[in-house]
């Protein structure tokens, strides 16, 4: 009782309660969206693909590290649970970074008060669509053990098991987007500032190296672990698969938007920018707290992983989202800093409404829902809110699940991958999109096998994509809906 008397007065426990509460509200609707998102179609049928048996990366590609498509498995490719789980990771993640702000901080009345406005705009942000919160992206299931991995850094005592477990969640997170390994590196070099003395006023090198390997050793190891252990599981015919879905092709990836003079110009001069941001914290260490030099080093190197790519992806925000909160709590906080803090804000600011679109019919979003919910808007018409295909999308599903048992199979020559969910359908071969069919080496030979080998019922071709490769002699019986011409197997 003396316990339960305790919480009820506690004013950290009812904001925890309301800010929870409140971030539920805000991604309730995205329960309920329907199935329009292209990526999210993807892991729907890597999940289901999982499910029934094939192998990851093998028998179904995409080119991610393999835990969110586990989470999909688990739920058989269900969007509804899949979003659920990235809701309670959202409100879990909301909770540990209100602990991380009380924290980095401090324990004042006046510096609770900052805690507590950093969370909420953190728990805001995160909740709304405006930068893909309400998508169960990689990036959503990610920002909670990255969290607290930053809050196992910042306990009294930090011990060889503390730095192990901080590496390991960090490893964790990188399964779900090797774009982890940026917090990894900002954290290790906020380990290696914080720890590193100066011997008047000249840097001891050998000291330094070695009070790093003691602290980073650790960290380093439980970092690797869930990622050795992951390859371990894919040794044999699908490693080379899994090595390629998770560190080669990124490569390519980032060299799309990098050319500068040179293929990766662009990300070698931000390289050389993070790098001389954190010497300059290196060596003017003293005149910044520990809290300080966490916020500014992480929030360096999280602003390089939004922008590493060049890519401009509206979720790449999100792996912003925690240290840019915390930089606008530090604005507040200290007044020394607060002018050049500022600057620094409005410059990134700048950079990433011109990079960026955010998600502008967010209010629209939420009208859309209530009036959906109240009978004010027809399911089609709530449909066609997230996206104009989306309506037809549903046509083509229920027109192929008339027409189709179980056993039948059907083939999509688009980019939209959510039908074969919709349809609770597999892709006949490895590929589950166009993109991904014509983007690679072995896409054309491998559909082009497995049609022969299944011989879909069904060819299914959307509009604004390339021709068909495929022979279409054995298929007649053309059915139009709107602009996608199915095509049936008559022999």
């Amino acid at each position: 009782m003396k316990l339960l008397s305790k919480v009820e007065k506690s004013r950290d426990f009812w904001f925890l309660l309301i800010a929870s509460f409140v971030f539920f509200l805000l991604r309730l609707p995205s329960l309920f969206e329907p199935y329009w998102y292209g990526d999210e179609g993807i892991y729907e049928v890597l999940g289901s693909a999982i499910r029934q048996g094939r192998i990851l990366y093998e028998g179904i590609w995409d080119n991610k590290p393999p835990l969110l498509y586990i989470v999909y498995a688990v739920f058989n490719g269900d969007q509804f649970y899949a979003r659920l789980l990235s809701l309670i990771f959202g409100i879990l993640a909301t909770i540990t970074f209100f602990f991380l702000s009380r924290k980095l901080f401090g324990q004042r009345k006046h510096e609770q008060k900052i805690a507590m406005w950093t969370t909420g705009i953190f728990a805001v942000i995160f909740a709304l669509p405006l930068i893909e919160g309400n998508i169960a992206n990689s990036e959503n299931f990610m920002l909670f053990p990255i969290i607290l991995s930053a809050l196992l850094l910042f306990k009294e005592k930090i011990n060889f098991k503390i730095y192990f477990f901080a590496g390991l969640l960090l490893g964790i997170a990188f399964l779900f987007k090797i774009v982890a390994i940026f917090d990894f590196a900002a954290f290790a070099t906020f380990i290696f500032i914080a720890t590193t003395k100066f011997k008047k006023r000249k840097l001891d090198l050998l000291k330094a190296a070695r009070d790093t390997f003691t602290h980073l050793l650790p960290f380093a190891i439980g970092f690797a672990a869930p990622i050795i252990f992951t390859a371990l599981f894919f040794l044999g015919s699908p490693f080379k698969y899994f090595i390629q879905a998770t560190f080669v092709q990124n490569v390519g990836y980032v060299g799309y938007g990098n050319k500068l003079i040179i293929p990766q110009g662009f990300l070698v001069l931000k390289l050389v920018l993070l790098g001389a941001f954190c010497l300059y914290l290196l060596f003017r260490k003293d005149k910044f707290s520990k809290a300080v030099l966490f916020i500014l080093v992480w929030f360096a190197f999280s602003l390089f992983n939004a922008f590493f790519a060049q890519r401009p992806y509206t979720h790449y925000l999100l792996v912003l989202l925690p240290s840019f909160s915390l930089l606008i709590g530090l604005i507040s906080l200290d007044k020394k800093y607060k002018l050049h803090l500022s600057v620094l804000l409005t410059i990134v600011l700048f950079l990433v409404f011109s990079k960026f679109n955010l998600y502008g019919k967010t209010p629209f979003y939420y009208q859309n829902f209530i009036s959906f919910i109240l009978g004010g808007k027809t399911v089609a018409e709530y449909r066609g809110f997230f996206d104009k295909k989306t309506p037809v999308d549903y046509q083509i599903a229920e027109f192929i699940k008339a027409k189709t048992s179980n056993e039948d199979k059907i083939f999509i020559w688009g980019n939209n991958s959510q039908v074969y969910k919709l349809t609770n359908k597999l892709p006949p071969g490895r590929y589950a999109v166009t993109y991904h069919i014509t983007g690679y080496k072995d896409g054309i030979e491998n559909t082009q096998s497995a049609i022969n080998k299944t011989a879909p019922k069904f060819i299914i071709v959307m509009p604004n994509v390339s021709s068909v490769p495929f022979s279409l002699s054995s298929y007649g019986n053309a059915t139009r809906i709107e602009n996608v011409v199915i095509y049936e197997r008559v022999f």
